[in-house]
């Protein structure tokens, strides 16, 4: 019983930990100054932060050569 008084708590704790955080390499305030995914400038997901910045769609080499600003960007259909 007096195990259970820690061990819950922790399994609760370490949970919420998992469940708050997510592994990336990508700047997060670009998306959220954007107000785009992450997916909106890049390819795909990798989790290696040099092959992130290898995989930019027309968004993202945009972006990047723009000042990090997608003013006057216009998607290619």
């Amino acid at each position: 019983m007096r195990a259970m008084k820690l061990v819950l708590p922790a399994a609760f704790l370490m949970t919420g930990f998992l469940v708050c955080t997510t592994a990336t390499h990508a700047k997060p305030e670009y998306a959220k100054t954007e107000k785009k995914t992450c997916t909106f400038c890049h390819a795909k997901m990798v989790t290696d932060k040099a092959e992130m910045a290898k995989n930019l769609n027309d968004a993202g080499d945009y972006y990047k050569s723009h000042d990090h600003k997608l003013d006057g960007y216009t998607p290619k259909k």
